[in-house]
């Protein structure tokens, strides 16, 4: 099979590979010399292959993409470019073979209870979330539902969860550098790069997150505070993600467990769950 997408794809997939490579040796400020010595291979060949004179083989595309720390999807694309099929699959959630993990992901967000707890994927969209994430959402935005089912449009539109974001520019400050560095990451990733597009363009938002501030220093903690009148929430996250991934929807999830800061917020969750009677 590999074979026969190799001849059909044999006059465009040097090209199209190299593209990719430099694109992610840029992506990673990797020297061709620097890639070479990382995966193991001469300078020469790794030449060859980027402009085209020499088709890498699996094994070699497959050093490549470990040596610039691809993410599975991107690996698939790196594979098919240069003439191969894709080597991981992409397995939807709900389904049988993702069952494991589908329990695993349940167990984590009610053992968050009464606090909030999030399934995202790559892109921010929210898959999942425990019964603690609604009713804090609710309490917060006074049952308004929100509009959007990914969270960074969830923080950035006015409409939605924003007003009631009391820092709004500390936390939206720090997901536009998340953003930022995700596109940076993976250049061919179009997707990533619409959605900063379209939450950079919201009113309000400050000029300067147009541009990556490669300065930046990430907070070793940041907090949210959400804010219902005088009442404040503040909140800390921890982020799980599976290890050693063969699936690249397990590859791109990630669990944000939200823990209180305070004593006061700790107790205004507890009141939410004796409310809805949890």
């Amino acid at each position: 099979m590999d074979t026969a997408v190799a001849r059909a794809t044999s006059s465009a997939a040097p090209t199209q590979v190299g593209a990719l490579l430099r694109e992610w040796r840029a992506a990673r400020r990797l020297s061709q010399l620097d890639l070479a010595l990382d995966a193991g291979l001469s300078a020469r060949h790794l030449s060859c292959v980027e402009t085209g004179k020499a088709q890498a083989s699996r094994e070699v595309i497959a050093r490549l993409a470990d040596a610039l720390e691809m993410p599975l999807r991107e690996r698939n694309a790196l594979l098919v470019a240069a003439g191969y099929a894709p080597k991981y699959p992409e397995t939807a959630l709900n389904t049988p073979e993702l069952s494991q993990v589908r329990r695993a992901i349940e167990f984590i967000l009610a053992q968050q209870e009464p606090y909030p707890a999030f399934v995202l994927n790559r892109r921010w969209d929210v898959l999942m979330a425990n019964a603690a994430a609604m009713r804090v959402n609710a309490y917060v935005m006074r049952g308004k539902p929100s509009a959007h089912a990914n969270m960074i449009r969830q923080f950035f539109d006015p409409q939605d969860l924003r007003p009631a974001v009391a820092n709004w520019e500390e936390v939206a400050g720090d997901l536009i550098r998340h953003l930022h560095d995700e596109v940076a990451a993976a250049p061919g990733d179009a997707a990533a790069r619409a959605l900063l597009d379209e939450v950079l363009a919201y009113p309000g938002v400050p000029a300067r997150w147009r541009h990556r501030d490669l300065g930046a220093t990430p907070t070793p903690l940041l907090t949210t505070v959400l804010r219902r009148d005088e009442h404040l929430l503040r909140f800390f996250s921890t982020i799980t993600t599976f290890g050693t991934p063969r699936d690249v929807t397990i590859d791109e999830l990630h669990i944000e467990c939200c823990f209180p800061v305070d004593d006061a917020t700790a107790e205004q969750c507890r009141a939410l769950a004796r409310d809805a009677g949890g």
